[in-house]
C-alpha cells in the first residue's frame, strides 16, 4: 500500500486540526492523555520486589502469545474442547456427505473428488501428528481412516446413476 502515508494526514506542529465533524470533541494542547495497559500483566512492581523477574515473567508469560506477544482468543464458556479428535470427525463428516453415506438434504450426493481431498487431509495429519497423538486419538483416526477408505473404494466400483443400464 503505497501513498503519503499518516505524516500526511496529520497537521503541522502547533495548528489543531480540521472540526471532523465531532462537535463538542476540542483538545487544547495543555492536556494530555493516559494510557492503559490492558495486556493482563497486573501491577508487577508491587510487592514483587527489585530483583524479581522471574516472578514477572512467570505472570506475564502464561497468557502470552508466543507468536506475537498477543493475549491468545479466550474460549467461550459452555464451547466444545478442541482436540484432534474432533479434527478428525469434522473431515470424516465431509467425507461421509461427499461419499453419499449421509444425506445433506433429502438427496445423497456422491462426490468422489471431495471425499478423496478430506481423506487426503486425515492423512497428511496422520502423518504430521505422528507421535503428538494420545492413543486413543490415534485408535480413533486410524479407525475413521480404515473405514472411509473402504467406503471409498466401493463407491467408486459402483456404476454412476447418470451411466444407466
Amino acid at each position: 500500500m503505497k501513498g503519503p502515508g499518516l505524516r500526511a494526514r496529520l497537521p503541522p506542529a502547533g495548528e489543531r486540526p480540521a472540526d471532523s465533524g465531532r462537535s463538542g470533541t476540542v483538545v487544547s494542547e495543555e492536556e494530555s492523555f493516559k494510557v492503559t495497559d490492558r495486556r493482563g500483566r497486573g501491577d508487577l512492581s508491587s510487592g514483587a520486589g527489585a530483583g524479581s523477574a522471574e516472578a514477572a515473567a512467570s505472570h506475564a508469560a502464561p497468557d502470552r502469545d508466543r507468536a506475537g506477544g498477543r493475549q491468545p482468543n479466550k474460549i467461550p464458556a459452555g464451547a466444545p474442547p478442541s482436540d484432534l479428535g474432533a479434527l478428525f470427525t469434522m473431515f470424516a463428516s465431509s467425507a461421509l456427505i461427499n461419499l453419499g453415506a449421509v444425506p445433506e438434504t433429502d438427496e445423497r450426493r456422491l462426490d468422489l473428488g471431495q471425499a478423496q481431498a478430506a481423506i487426503d487431509v486425515l492423512l497428511m495429519l496422520r502423518d504430521k501428528t505422528r507421535g503428538n497423538r494420545s492413543e486413543e486419538e490415534s485408535r480413533l483416526l486410524e479407525d475413521i481412516l480404515y473405514d472411509l477408505q473402504m467406503r471409498f473404494v466401493r463407491a467408486a466400483r459402483r456404476p454412476s446413476p447418470a451411466s444407466g443400464p
